[in-house]
């Protein structure tokens, strides 16, 4: 990883906020890695990683509170979340 761990459990608690949303519909949430580019590397899990809502909560939802807490961050990607353009 190219974060150290403190970082990413900064991010996870940012992620709180948003949580027992997510919980709430079968799934949750997990920071796998920092880039050296400022990028967050997220697992979406249980039902969120085959919602096709996803894409959205992604943008709408997870980047926004990790932004709002970390403006360093240029992005927000998930390994396992296909995004679809509008």
């Amino acid at each position: 990883m190219t974060a150290d761990m403190s970082l990413i459990e900064k991010i996870e608690k940012s992620l709180d906020s948003i949580r027992p949303y997510l919980i709430a519909d079968g799934g949750n949430i997990r920071v796998l890695e920092i880039t050296d580019d400022q990028i967050v590397k997220v697992e979406m899990q249980g039902a969120c990683g085959e919602c096709p809502m996803s894409s959205m909560t992604l943008k709408a939802g997870v980047e926004e509170a990790i932004r709002n807490a970390f403006p360093e961050i240029k992005g927000v990607v998930a390994v396992n979340v296909q995004l679809t353009e509008n």
